[in-house]
């Protein structure tokens, strides 16, 4: 049967395609694997840069500084030998002043400078170990990438191989519908739902059993399973759109099915439990109204009872009238 031989090769190409996408799909994803290497490194010499810029900038101020300082030694030393040959009060005092303005500006900026060039020493030392770390990533970023070509490459022959089988496989299934009216165009019909299902769900082809789908485990109307049953074309599943074959089931096995006359559909189940909730709704009305009748039947019977009663009064007084 030309389903048959259908059948087999999908289920071949099948095994091929699930190979085929899982490997595109590494291929695709490989790249992402080196992001978080390449991210590091990028905010490692992002770092460098701004320890640099800082390194910079502080070891100009040690520069302003050291020579604030020789500035303020030699301005107090000048004071200090022209004190030994002043020869007014008015000139010492001058030279003393001088001396002591020189003494406060040169232990501020022995301070300051002693801060900055602690900061300097520190940048120093940070920028040693940035740069450290920018020549270890990059090292193992290389590492990395020579480690993903090989990968990649691996792939690239796989899929060759997968493509010389998934194209003979394609090639008989094109063979088996050569003879029939729009041949070509029905096979390529098929194979593109078909590749298009494994993409998705990893499994285009599957049986059923007992009137459902082995894919989704719907149940397939009675008819439609009647037709992959008689495997005359190629049927896909109205729920899960897979490809569909009618596999034979044990008689130990069946009643672990649905029964198709039996089950209905799934959606029945609800709508059998609704109706049986109905139906106990509307017993309990009609008991009540029923209890209500009696009631009623009842004060009734009472009331005839009583005007019997008065009419009997009313002529036991007539005739005493009469006599």
């Amino acid at each position: 049967m030309v389903t048959t031989e259908v059948f087999e090769n999908l289920k071949s190409l099948q095994e091929i395609l699930v190979q085929k996408y899982e490997l595109e799909g590494k291929k695709n994803d490989a790249p992402k694997q080196l992001s978080n290497q390449e991210d590091l490194l990028a905010k490692t010499q992002k770092e460098f840069i701004e320890l640099k810029s800082n390194y910079d900038e502080t070891q100009e101020k040690v520069t302003q500084l050291k020579t604030q300082l020789d500035e303020a030694v030699k301005s107090r030393e000048e004071g200090e030998k022209g004190v030994a040959n002043s020869t007014t009060h008015r000139e010492y005092e001058a030279l003393e002043k001088q001396i002591n303005e020189a003494k406060a500006l040169e232990e501020q900026v022995r301070k300051d400078l002693q801060k900055e060039e602690k900061e300097l020493a520190e940048l120093n030392e940070r920028l040693k170990n940035t740069e450290e770390s920018i020549k270890f990533n990059e090292s193992e970023l290389n590492s990395s990438r020579d480690s993903l070509n090989k990968e990649l490459s691996s792939y690239d022959d796989k899929l060759k191989r997968l493509k010389v089988e998934e194209d003979k496989v394609t090639k008989n299934i094109n063979d088996i519908y050569s003879s029939e009216e729009n041949a070509e165009l029905k096979a390529q019909e098929i194979l593109f739902k078909f590749q298009r299902i494994i993409q998705r769900n990893s499994e285009g082809i599957v049986s059923v059993r007992n009137g459902v789908c082995s894919g989704c485990h719907m149940i397939l109307p009675a008819n439609f399973a009647n037709e992959v049953r008689e495997g005359e074309d190629i049927n896909f599943c109205p729920y899960c759109s897979r490809i569909l074959y009618y596999e034979e089931v044990a008689e130990d096995q069946q009643e672990d099915y649905f029964d198709i006359g039996a089950a209905g559909s799934l959606a029945g189940l609800d709508d059998e439990f609704d109706d049986e909730d109905s139906e106990f709704a509307e017993d309990e009305d009609e008991e009540s109204r029923s209890e209500f009748d009696d009631e009623d039947e009842v004060d009734d019977e009472d009331a005839e009872d009583s005007d019997d009663e008065d009419d009997s009064d009313d002529d036991s007084d007539e005739d005493e009238d009469e006599e």
